[in-house]
This record gives C-alpha cells, structure tokens and sequence, in this order.
C-alpha cells in the first residue's frame, strides 16, 4: 500500500497558513505542469469546473492538459477571500491567448476542501472569460512562477 505524502501547509488553516496555501496552489498551476498539479489533490479529488465535473487524478492531467493546449501564455493570480478550519476561498484571475490570437482574462472563485494530510479533496470552481486586447494585459512576468515583487489581485485593482 502506498503512502501519500502529507503536502504541508495542514489545516486547520491560519491567516498565513491558507495565504501559504494559495499562493502554492498559484505556483503549481502557473507551472503548467498536469502532472505536478494533480498531485496536490486526493487520488479520489472531486472537481466542479464550469459545466464540468471531474473525479480523480486520472481525470485531472487529461483535463489540465487540454485546458493549457487551448489557453497559452497562461498566467494565474490567486488571493486569499476567507477561511475556516479544512476549507479556502479564493478569488483569482488568469490572462491567456487563443490560437488565433485572441486574448482574454477569465475571473473566477474557487472553493476548497482539504484532507488531513493538506490534499484537496473538493474544488468547486465559477469562472468566466472576458475578451481583453493585448494592451490590456496586466500579467507582465516570464512563463511560470509569479515574481514576489508582481502586484497582485487587489493591488491591480482587479
């Protein structure tokens, strides 16, 4: 039987413990990796992601895997909104182009649920995509990590 490695910070969450929390979830997704991001959830992980519901790891990578084919130059901004004991709320925002060169930055929220060992367990996301011009991008970093000297959400004003 194998072990799954507890993935720190654990809840019950602080104020700098779920902020910790969110910004390693910002990390991974803006790695782009599906691989890596899958294993930040339970291998029985429960997603509702627009009109789509995904069980599982297996499911996840696949998933993961068409989105950032279809939306390139991704580039994520997660804020901490509220917490309590296992479970996150947060707001974010995330600039990508199409592959006839559209833009857009899609707004969302996300609630979380953790397990003991700080895997999620359940994601329900509500997002929406708004067409913006190029010049209107205010995600301005290389490809991955988010520098700690970016603005983030509120700071934008977004």
């Amino acid at each position: 039987m194998s072990t799954i490695e507890p993935r720190p910070p654990l809840p019950p969450f602080t104020r700098e413990t779920a902020i910790e929390k969110v910004r390693l979830a910002e990390d991974g997704w803006n790695s782009r990796n599906p691989e890596k991001v899958a294993l930040a959830y339970t291998p029985d992980s429960y997603w509702r992601n627009r009109a789509e519901f995904v069980t599982g790891r297996e499911q996840i990578v696949p998933f993961l895997d068409r989105k950032w084919k279809k939306e390139l130059d991704y580039r994520l901004i997660k804020e901490l909104w509220a917490f309590e004991g296992n479970r996150i709320a947060v707001r974010y925002a995330y600039e990508w182009h199409d592959d006839s060169g559209n833009w857009f930055r899609t707004f969302g929220n996300e609630n979380w649920e953790f397990n003991e060992s700080g895997l999620m367990q359940r994601r329900y996301a509500c997002l929406n995509d708004m067409p913006i011009q190029a010049s209107e991008r205010k995600f301005h970093w290389p490809l991955g990590r988010r520098p700690d000297d970016h603005p983030g959400l509120s700071a934008l004003g977004l």
